[in-house]
């Protein structure tokens, strides 16, 4: 599994447009093969800022995924950039449930 992880900041009065403008590329990237959760969301404490959390079954699925991603440059979305951007990938080598 890999998981994909970070955050963006952006002006808080173009935070809601910036997740608006995001839905479809979401829809769009939970459709994938091996696509196990793509979220976007408002961070509750910090109004600059948007969480990003994603898991993949496999890299390759990760790789066609940004792959498919640079040749449509609509699925990047619309609305306000973000002003930073911090995003890591995560390589898990095993899962558990929390006791």
């Amino acid at each position: 599994m890999v998981i994909v992880a970070g955050w963006m900041e952006l002006d808080p009065d173009k935070r809601e447009a910036f997740l608006a403008g995001r839905i479809e590329g979401m829809r769009t990237s939970r459709a994938e093969p091996g696509c196990l959760e793509y979220t976007m969301s408002a961070d509750p404490v910090d109004p600059r800022r948007v969480v990003l959390f994603e898991r993949w079954a496999r890299q390759e699925d990760l790789d066609a995924h940004l792959a498919a991603m640079r040749s449509r440059p609509a699925s990047q979305g619309t609305g306000p950039a973000p002003a930073k951007v911090s995003i890591m990938v995560y390589e898990v080598t095993g899962e558990r449930p929390l006791r």
